[in-house]
């Protein structure tokens, strides 16, 4: 089973949505925006044309917004195949501490955290590998985000891919420089979780998907 384009667009309602584009698109998109940018600079008082440091930044930062930042909205979804559980494996498939970046939609700061996911095939189900789990967690996170859509958008991947799953939970745990350099100025983690089925409705199964998560630290 692939995940197909159109089931990837429904999940990004709220997410700046998937338009993949050509090296040759990327390349007229860094250039647009980083005219653009270069007003903004403008705008703010900045004299970056006169300044040796910043007379590229404008370049810079929409190749870091178009290859990197939110290369998720620029990039084809992940090609996820699902395999047959051909060993019966019923127990749960972890994969925790994937390493998460992201910005939010509100002010452009970076958030940067770690991702944990988890799924309980059933034994005649699909499973698929570890590094496809870091795929769709990446997948997701680059672009303008919310936490909370983040963890959403993720479970409901992994649920689609892993057909015939019994529960999927999705932790995810961040940073955001918004509350950090701004506003309230103030260090903290910001925890989101999303569980179904029997990570929601069974408290042993859920219990230890977060000693999982506390083994990790």
């Amino acid at each position: 089973m692939v995940m197909g384009d159109k089931t990837v667009m429904t999940k990004l309602k709220h997410a700046n949505g998937n338009h993949p584009l050509t090296e040759n698109e990327k390349e007229i998109k860094i250039n647009n925006a980083a005219v653009h940018y270069g007003r903004y600079m403008t705008a703010l008082g900045f004299d970056w044309k006169n300044d040796p440091n910043s007379i590229d930044t404008p370049k810079r930062v929409a190749k870091a917004f178009v290859n990197d930042l939110a290369s998720g909205v620029y990039n084809k979804p992940p090609k996820i195949t699902a395999f047959e559980n051909i060993n019966g494996y019923d127990g749960i498939v972890f994969q925790g501490n994937i390493t998460l970046h992201s910005f939010c939609s509100h002010h452009h700061l970076p958030f940067i955290g770690k991702a944990h996911v988890a799924y309980i095939p059933t034994a005649d189900g699909r499973v698929i590998g570890l590094s496809k789990l870091n795929r769709i967690v990446e997948f997701y996170a680059r672009r303008p985000q919310v936490q909370e859509n983040l963890t959403m958008q993720i479970h409901d991947h992994v649920n689609e891919v892993c057909t015939d799953n019994i529960g999927v939970a999705v932790m995810v745990e961040a940073n955001h420089m918004c509350a950090c350099v701004r506003g309230v100025k103030h260090d903290a983690t910001m925890k989101t979780a999303k569980l179904s089925n029997v990570f929601k409705n069974k408290s042993r199964v859920r219990e230890e998907f977060y000693n999982f998560i506390r083994d990790l630290k």
